[in-house]
């Protein structure tokens, strides 16, 4: 908490954002976007390894990680292990979809430095470049 003007204010993550503290629509903190991003890349070796098997799949899982992301989280706002974790990304300043900034952002995740660099909202540093934030849908 910190004092501002004798009143003791709130600061947590996304609230200069707008968003509330806690509950549907508060920012996520970094252990279920690693969940999220844990149960995606399964999915995705699992999917290429149907079509792979019985030669491991190597850069197959990658490609599929990459076109399952861009397209559920620019048309849907989650991928499949962002859905299972209660998670969405919200695009900032009005939009309804997160659309074609999901390939930039899809992009820099693949770097996975991004990610880790957060601020004080919460935002990775792909987030802050693409005007999104990850927030909890239940």
């Amino acid at each position: 908490m910190r004092a501002t003007g004798g009143a003791a204010e709130q600061v947590y993550p996304g609230r200069d954002l707008g968003l509330p503290a806690s509950g549907v629509g508060s920012v996520v903190s970094m252990g279920p976007k690693i969940g999220a991003f844990v149960i995606d890349i399964s999915l995705s070796a699992l999917v290429a390894w149907l079509f792979t098997a019985p030669d491991a799949p190597q850069n197959l899982s990658l490609l599929i990680w990459a076109v399952m992301t861009v397209v559920t989280v620019g048309l849907f706002g989650f991928t499949p292990g962002q859905a299972a974790c209660g998670i969405r990304v919200a695009p900032l300043g009005g939009r309804s979809l997160v659309g074609l900034w999901a390939l930039p952002r899809t992009a820099l995740i693949f770097l996975i430095v991004p990610p880790l660099l957060t601020n004080a909202n919460g935002q990775g540093l792909h987030d802050r470049w693409c005007r999104t934030v990850v927030i909890r849908m239940r």
